[in-house]
């Protein structure tokens, strides 16, 4: 297997993914995360150098440069990073983006981050145990990573309940190469391993979608867009619901982080 890119994909991508409840969900438990987790490493109005690596259209990388935070832009797709450029550029702000066309794994190893944003990226690669190491490398001992991941339970769950067994059973849970499905949902014990061998701490969790991939059409259609958010975040964390999230945020820190 190898690693997957969305050239000629942006629009396809903007409107499956972005432009839906559960993209509006996806970056409402990602952006309250954050709120919540950056305090740990930076003071009030501190501006933090921030590596957004697979950064697709740009949105979190123009929440974080809103912020005040010096952000580079990673993004193998020539498409994609151009979309993100015409959303950043518009922006105001007082240090200038900077843009890599690459994949998180050419970022040289040399350059040093107080955070790293890596969302919906690893189920593409064909190693991603590889990616986190590198990940680690590129973290200031300081800094943290705000890693997202597509939830292999998740995606179990959901074949259980529709009584898809024999798709479970026979055929594997990999999208195709032409769709939006990840090609390698990840198991989060094998995740959390490879977090662990690298030299990392996961010191908070989320669930992202815990409960509205789960919910029939008809009832989605009963709820407001503001209704289902509201609970998605209050239930995002629950011990109960968090791991049936299709995507699991992690907050990561190196061991030697203060």
């Amino acid at each position: 297997m190898s690693d997957r890119y969305f050239d000629h994909m942006g629009a396809h991508f903007a409107h499956k993914i972005y432009s839906s409840t559960k993209g509006s969900i996806r970056l409402a438990v990602l952006t309250r995360d954050l709120q919540e987790w950056l305090p740990a490493i930076c003071e009030h109005d501190q501006s933090l150098r921030v590596l957004d690596a697979g950064a697709g259209l740009g949105h979190m990388s123009a929440w974080l440069v809103q912020r005040g935070h010096r952000v580079t832009v990673c993004e193998p797709s020539a498409e994609m990073l151009e979309a993100a450029r015409l959303r950043l550029d518009g922006l105001e702000s007082s240090y200038p983006v900077e843009y890599l066309q690459c994949a998180l794994q050419d970022v040289p190893a040399d350059s040093q981050y107080d955070l790293i944003i890596c969302h919906a990226v690893l189920e593409w690669l064909a190693d991603p145990a590889a990616a986190i190491q590198h990940l680690n490398h590129l973290c200031r001992p300081s800094g943290a990573i705000s890693l997202a991941f597509y939830n292999r339970d998740a995606l179990i769950y959901k074949n259980l309940i529709k009584g898809q067994f024999r798709k479970l059973a026979n055929k594997p849970l990999a999208g195709s190469r032409r769709s939006l499905t990840p090609q390698q949902p990840l198991d989060p014990r094998d995740v959390h391993g490879w977090i662990a061998e690298t030299g990392l701490t996961c010191q908070a969790q989320s669930g992202i979608r815990v409960f509205y991939d789960y919910m029939p059409a008809e009832y989605q259609s009963l709820a407001t867009e503001s209704q289902i958010i509201e609970h998605e975040l209050q239930y995002s964390r629950h011990p109960a619901y968090r791991g049936l999230g299709r995507y699991l945020h992690c907050w990561l820190r190196p061991n030697q982080a203060d």
